[in-house]
């Protein structure tokens, strides 16, 4: 039995089945882990959401920001931009079920027993990892229960500083934006989007997430995708997976268990 956890899709699902075909993965046996952004930008987002969702409980998927967009756009909050492909999905016949599905899907996943936590960005370096699954299931009744309301207002970059203070609304779009956009930080935890690059490059006053000053100790590792220009090493506690495959990049494939490793197969 393996567990493995696949980077971005973004409507990829051929070179999916190509890596899957790599690392002789075994349905009856093996479970997928997604990062999220399932769909969006890629060539086969219908196909892709048909798919990881005919897995059923041998996969595991977090909600990524292209599946919140989805979403919006369905739901008529958000419309469709000239670089998105979901048009497939939006004629769908079974649209309305894929959002169900989607909708459903949560922010956060953490295994015990494997010692690893899965998300699509990030979790903020002030957060303890009770209180992002609190957070996180916050979020998750929203969409169940609200959902139409919650898109409306999801959108912005405000408010950027966490405090425990921070309710309604604010406190819903923050966690939003840290779990599925976030990259970098200030100092102080202030989150900033203004640059999506490699850490090498970074502006001085910018930490990657998992690299703030004074971020709280999580017991877990973290997995987690949505950036690209990433270098494919990360500290051992925070694994990137995301290569670009949308892009021409390549679609990743980690494996937790029985033994960690990295598989990758180009776009």
């Amino acid at each position: 039995m393996t567990t493995y956890v696949i980077g971005d899709l973004q409507g990829c699902l051929t070179p999916l089945h190509r890596l899957l075909d790599h690392i002789q993965y075994d349905p009856a046996s093996d479970s997928l882990w997604f990062v999220g952004d399932l769909i969006n930008r890629g060539p086969e987002s219908l196909q892709a959401l048909r798919f990881v969702k005919s897995l059923g409980d041998k996969a595991v998927t977090v909600l990524g920001n292209h599946d919140l967009h989805l979403l919006a756009v369905i739901h008529g909050v958000r419309k469709a931009s000239r670089k998105d492909t979901l048009d497939e999905i939006l004629k769908a016949p079974d649209r309305d079920e894929l959002s169900h599905w989607l909708a459903h899907r949560p922010l956060l996943h953490t295994d015990e027993r494997l010692g690893c936590t899965l998300v699509h960005a990030g979790i903020h370096p002030q957060w303890s990892l009770e209180l992002a699954h609190a957070l996180a299931d916050e979020v998750c009744e929203k969409l169940e229960t609200e959902l139409a309301d919650f898109l409306q207002h999801m959108y912005g970059n405000a408010p950027a500083l966490w405090s425990n203070e921070l309710s309604g609304r604010e406190r819903l779009r923050f966690t939003v934006n840290a779990f599925t956009r976030m990259r970098y930080c200030h100092s102080n935890g202030e989150l900033d989007f203004t640059f999506n690059g490699p850490p090498s490059a970074a502006p001085a006053q910018l930490y990657p997430w998992y690299a703030a000053p004074n971020r709280q100790q999580l017991n877990t590792r973290i997995i987690y995708g949505h950036w690209s220009s990433h270098p494919a090493i990360g500290p051992h506690n925070a694994i990137p997976t995301d290569r670009g495959c949308v892009w021409g990049g390549s679609l990743t494939a980690f494996a937790i268990e029985p033994e960690e490793s990295y598989w990758v197969h180009n776009s």
